[in-house]
């Protein structure tokens, strides 16, 4: 593929930032760590890394902003998914292959694919490193590079996804073994787990083990199954008004659920897993099972870890408003990658966008961010084959819905928008730089009701 970026010498000295207004702020704010640069070959006004969520929707922002012949994204896979369909794929309501499309077709048109992986970060030089040893400068770098699943932290995986009973969601290769699994199911145990860790939609864990109760009692399998979630965690839910129905609901359905309980080994071919109490270290459960779906440990990506750009624990260490870093001020961040204390979901990234986008403008004018991304966050937890929970919250775990009602109730209408309309909305709005998340339309709504 042609090289559509600026191409510039190392031998290319770069101007001057501008100053600012005198008595707004010292100039040292706004450097923006431009008195060195990476010896390199190509340089862009605009370099993203990922091509997930939170990279391609800043590409296409970025493009609008300063031109696609100035923008980069670094990806090196092929194929782009769009991942909360995967909870209905692993139910059998969703078919894997309309989850995909070739990352190809979702790059904005102009912007330079560099298909390859980043190996280092140099934000002092202002560039990175590729995986061919190949250095990319830039004015301004967005980092999007979401997170890692460590299904190798457990025991017995990855290799146990050979052996049948046992599938996962969060995975291309491992999410249609889920509904195999369920279709399968006989009798016994349905165990599904939730790490010790950071993860990607929180909810998911759930919504696939309601999805499976429902697919059970309409099968006329339930009475033979035992629907148990086994969780890291101490509560069912971070926000406390969808904690209460989400209880109601496993009450009801007789689902055993036990906190504290994290999954550290898999012996898939005697069909256990074994569970660590959280709250006596060392001690452990074993289970068998006749169905498990794994909800594997996840970290930041290794490039971020012990970068200069990441905090302790290895995740990019970025400002809770304006998503700008705290140290490097022409860098950026987006999406699962960073350490905003905020659930890991596609909304997040819609909404921190629109706020991205603001935050960026700004630095380029020399001028401080004032856009302030508020936490948004939402997670349709998906409680069977025609009901969802719309949760929506914020920093605080505050509900921050959109709708004027209440959204803690099982709505058929919330499940059609997660199955059919979001994914549109998705494709055709968040990757194409134009949806910010509901927050126009949460005003539009609820200014009507005063």
């Amino acid at each position: 593929m042609s090289n559509m970026g600026v191409v510039s010498t190392c031998f290319c000295v770069r101007s001057f930032v501008h100053l600012l207004r005198p008595g707004v702020q010292k100039m040292g704010y706004f450097q923006l760590h431009t008195a060195s640069r990476c010896a390199a070959k190509n340089h862009y006004e605009v370099l993203v890394l990922g091509g997930g969520s939170g990279g391609i929707t800043m590409s296409a922002r970025m493009k609008r902003k300063v031109g696609a012949e100035n923008v980069a994204i670094v990806e090196p896979h092929e194929k782009h998914y769009y991942q909360p369909m995967w909870t209905l794929v692993g139910a059998g309501a969703k078919q894997l292959a309309t989850s995909g499309r070739p990352t190809a077709s979702v790059i904005p048109s102009g912007v330079k694919w560099i298909k390859s992986t980043v190996t280092e970060l140099d934000p002092d030089k202002n560039c990175i490193r590729l995986a061919d040893g190949k250095k990319i400068s830039y004015k301004y770098l967005i980092i999007a590079l979401g997170l890692q699943l460590h299904y190798e932290k457990i025991k017995g995986l990855p290799e146990g996804f050979n052996y049948p009973k046992i599938g996962s969601n969060y995975s291309v290769h491992t999410v249609e073994k889920t509904w195999k699994a369920l279709q399968d199911f006989k009798e016994g145990n349905a165990i599904f787990t939730f790490p010790n860790t950071p993860v990607k939609c929180g909810g998911a864990p759930q919504k696939i083990m309601y999805l499976s109760e429902a697919y059970l009692r309409k099968t006329g399998k339930r009475s033979k199954a035992n629907i148990i979630f086994n969780t890291s965690l101490g509560s069912i839910f971070t926000v406390q008004k969808y904690a209460n129905r989400l209880l109601e609901i496993i009450k009801a359905r007789n689902i055993v659920v036990n906190y504290k309980h994290n999954l550290i080994e898999v012996r898939a071919d005697k069909q256990e897993a074994v569970f660590e109490n959280l709250d006596t270290p060392g001690v452990t459960e074993v289970y068998q099972y006749e169905m498990l779906h794994v909800t594997p440990p996840m970290g930041p990506p290794d490039v971020l870890v012990n970068s200069p750009v990441s905090d302790a624990a290895g995740w990019l260490d970025i400002n809770n408003e304006s998503l700008q870093h705290k140290k490097y001020h022409n860098v950026f961040g987006i999406g699962d990658c960073t350490n905003l204390p905020t659930s890991k979901t596609a909304a997040a990234i819609a909404a921190q966008s629109a706020v991205l986008d603001k935050t960026v403008s700004s630095v380029m004018k020399s001028q401080l961010p004032t856009k302030k991304y508020d936490g948004y966050t939402s997670c349709p937890i998906v409680t069977g084959y025609n009901s969802v929970i719309l949760a929506e919250f914020d920093y605080n775990a505050q509900p921050l819905e959109t709708f004027p009602i209440d959204q803690s109730k099982e709505r058929l209408l919330m499940y059609y928008m997660k199955a059919d309309l979001m994914p549109f909305l998705y494709w055709n709005g968040l990757l194409k730089g134009y949806w910010g998340g509901p927050a126009p339309i949460r005003k539009l709504l609820h200014l009507g009701l005063k």
